[in-house]
């Protein structure tokens, strides 16, 4: 009698997205890049395609049926992420194109307005370039001066090299919850409590966390929290900033235009109420309607499903990575239940070219990223130009890790045998 294995939640999950469902090369596609961007289930394209199907009009302005319908599905979307995040009012979410733009956002406005010559803004060496250009910018503008949190010998975060850099200069924490390279999760609750006890704000970067595993602002208390929407099975072009109430209403607008004032004259302008002032222009509706169709979907899986089914999978990759001589991956290892790291691994082979792995391995239908990851810093830090990474997400499975370490393996014995 044979026993009939229950399926996983990448198994049962794979039929709502058609993207997977497709050959690359003439062999079926292992999409194995989540961390770069995210696939989209149908329940999400269902909602933007209804919405420029059958509402598509703009928001806010309108009085006839199809503007309603648009603000009402516009608007409940921002009701979906303030609960998804547990912000403490739907004012405190601001949609944005990206979580790029809404660091800028606090950059330019808060940054601008309150950071002076000789004030400090504490950085990681992990950060996202979209956590450091924006901050160099300022400084260079204020004359604040940044400062760096090293990696401890598990290269993780060194909270010991935090504290060191706390003090009443600290006027800003700008810190990434998972990096995309080494996949460490901060404490990011640790971090801000620290930062508070300084007088300190705290910006979270949360695009590899918030589509991964439950997030709580309120148990963090962190002063602003920024996500994207494609990393998230929302579509690209949409994203969010969520920020304390009373904070964003104490920053200049960042943008002026139509939507985020309340009187135009001649001479001045007075500005909208939260959310609007931060939402000048037409705003991105589909894409917003689509991303709170993202987040009932994510629910009805469940994040803490999510969550615990891809310390699994990670569990099981680092298994298998471990079996491959030579391999450098990135970061702190995963405890045996794969917790610690997110379901990540940047890793190098040494003589091999990460693109040329990458080319080979999407020749067997098999998508991984290449290059820096949007981390030179950290990269040079490990004297690499650059790295190989797989990324996995909740509709991934133990079989796409098995081909692919089939594939990482014939391909360095193809390379092996060049040399």
């Amino acid at each position: 009698m044979t026993l009939i294995q229950e399926k996983t939640l990448g198994d049962r999950v794979r039929k709502d997205f058609p993207i997977l469902d497709q050959e690359i090369h003439g062999k079926p596609l292992i999409y194995l890049d989540s961390a770069a961007s995210s696939q989209k289930p149908q329940q999400v394209l269902d909602a933007l395609l209804n919405y420029y199907q059958k509402n598509n009009a703009n928001v806010h302005r309108g009085a006839h049926t199809l503007s309603n319908r648009a603000t009402d599905a516009y608007e409940a979307a921002r009701d979906n992420i303030a609960k998804f995040i547990n912000a403490a009012c739907r004012e405190e979410i601001v949609y944005t194109r990206n979580a790029s733009e809404a660091i800028n956002l606090v950059a330019y406005t808060w940054g601008l307005t309150n950071l002076n010559k000789g004030d400090e803004i504490i950085l990681s060496v992990m950060e996202h370039h979209s956590n450091i250009v924006p901050w160099q910018i300022i400084a260079q503008k204020t004359g604040a001066v940044i400062k760096w949190i090293q990696l401890n010998e598990q290269e993780a975060l060194d909270l010991d090299s935090y504290k060191s850099l706390l003090s009443d200069k600290t006027k800003l924490v700008s810190i990434v919850h998972v990096s995309n390279t080494l996949g460490v999760i901060n404490p990011v609750e640790e971090i801000t409590k620290l930062a508070h006890e300084y007088g300190a704000k705290v910006l979270i970067d949360a695009c590899q966390s918030v589509p991964h595993m439950p997030i709580d602002v309120q148990e963090i208390d962190c002063d602003w929290l920024v996500a994207s929407g494609h990393k998230m099975c929302a579509p690209t072009g949409i994203g969010f900033l969520y920020g304390k109430k009373a904070l964003l209403e104490s920053m200049p607008p960042f943008l002026g235009g139509g939507e985020m004032i309340s009187e135009v004259y001649f001479d001045h302008s007075t500005y909208g109420e939260l959310p609007h002032k931060f939402e000048a222009g037409t705003p991105a509706i589909g894409e917003a309607i689509a991303l709170g169709a993202a987040i009932d979907y994510l629910n009805s899986i469940g994040m803490d499903n999510i969550h615990i089914y891809e310390a699994e999978l990670t569990a099981y990759l680092f298994k298998k990575l471990e079996t491959i001589p030579n391999i450098r991956i990135y970061g702190a290892k995963p405890d045996q239940n794969g917790e610690g790291r997110a379901a990540l691994a940047a890793f190098n082979i040494p003589e091999i070219h990460a693109s040329d792995l990458a080319t080979l391995l999407d020749h067997e239908g098999i998508a991984i990223r290449s290059g820096h990851h949007c981390t030179q810093p950290l990269h040079r830090l490990f004297d690499a130009s650059g790295s190989a990474r797989v990324s996995l997400y909740f509709y991934n499975t133990r079989d796409e890790i098995d081909q692919f370490i089939v594939a990482l393996k014939d391909t360095i014995d193809f390379f092996t045998s060049m040399m």
